[in-house]
């Protein structure tokens, strides 16, 4: 298997903890994002939509990172951090969803406008956008901070494909300036995570 990534990717990051942590070998290929080779044409065969990651599992091509982690989990046998149970699975799915459609866009409203306009010479932040995703951020990060009160993990009291798919784009806490501060459920939860062999293998 081939996996197609960036490590300053918080997708690509996600896939590649899972790989690790599961221990699949996967032959990770690095797509130069500064020279813009997600968007040759020899990669948008790969994924019309120009992102990393992307998986080639022998011609079998997936792009969405949540679903390369869920498609990694149910090729390993014995493994328990995407639970076989319908319900336990539904609770973990239910983070995933959450992390792709409201956590992930938020945080990358702050990594862009803190970290990466600047990285790459597209000016100064912009206050007026960086308000609006401090606010969005704010909320969400309460959201988790509240749910992780009295618990090591996000589901299932278990490490799950949940928590590496959340903590992803925390990488970026501090370049994103991300307002996690007076979060203490939040923030001690991360420290697990980052305690990870997974999550040390793939930082920068």
């Amino acid at each position: 298997m081939r996996l197609y990534h960036h490590p300053m990717s918080a997708n690509s990051r996600r896939a590649v903890m899972t790989a690790l942590h599961l221990e699949v070998k996967v032959e990770k290929v690095l797509v130069d994002l500064a020279k813009r080779e997600q968007r040759t044409p020899e990669f948008l065969r790969l994924n019309p939509n120009g992102h990393v990651p992307v998986l080639d599992d022998g011609g079998f091509v997936l792009w969405e990172s949540n679903a390369i982690m869920q498609y990694l989990a149910d090729q390993t046998p014995g493994q328990t951090v995407y639970p076989q149970e319908l319900q336990a699975r539904a609770d973990v799915n239910r983070w995933l969803f959450w992390s792709a459609h409201h956590w992930t866009p938020s945080i990358s409203i702050l990594g862009w406008e803190n970290f990466v306009k600047q990285l790459i010479g597209q000016g100064p932040p912009d206050p007026a956008t960086v308000k609006r995703g401090e606010g969005l951020v704010t909320e969400l990060v309460g959201i988790l901070d509240a749910h992780l009160a009295g618990k090591a993990w996000v589901a299932q009291g278990m490490l799950t494909l949940a928590d590496l798919a959340l903590a992803a784009p925390l990488m970026a806490i501090v370049p994103a300036k991300l307002p996690v501060a007076g979060r203490p459920n939040l923030l001690a939860w991360f420290d697990r995570v980052q305690a990870l062999d997974a999550w040390k293998k793939t930082s920068l």
